[in-house]
């Protein structure tokens, strides 16, 4: 059964979380890797170097997205299929653990459970543009 009356904040704190998160990964890119070095070790993955500014904005424009509530389900759906490749083109291969040398993918496959259950439950509460596909 679902607490109607709290659900709406669940999925706040869900969104909140997870915009965060996303703020955190990009600024980890821009300021520890550098833009430079996000766009090269893209390119040393076999993918097009340009697709590492592609999610470079995602990322941040998304994490914003989320915590102010603009579109938020609709923007988790993009941004769990960033880490749906994440996890096939980067840290499938390195096992389950995080922790393990690369990165493993239990991080990114439970940011991808998350971004899935809010789109599923919908924007929540203090959202400032919900998106309308969940009215009844």
């Amino acid at each position: 059964m679902i607490k109607l009356s709290t659900a709406p904040y669940a999925a706040l704190i869900l969104r909140l979380s997870l915009g965060i998160m996303f703020l955190a990964h990009v600024a980890l890119k821009v300021f520890v890797f550098t833009v430079p070095g996000f766009v090269g070790y893209f390119g040393s993955l076999g993918l097009p170097a340009i697709l590492a500014y592609g999610v470079l904005a995602l990322e941040l424009l998304g994490g914003v997205a989320l915590i102010l509530g603009i579109y938020a389900s609709w923007v988790a759906v993009p941004l769990a299929l960033e880490m749906l490749g994440t996890i096939f083109l980067v840290h499938g291969a390195n096992g389950w653990l995080f922790t393990n040398k690369g990165g493993g993918w239990e991080y990114p496959a439970f940011w991808t459970i998350g971004l899935v259950a809010l789109y599923l439950l919908g924007d929540g509460a203090m959202a400032l543009r919900p998106s309308q596909r969940h009215t009844n």
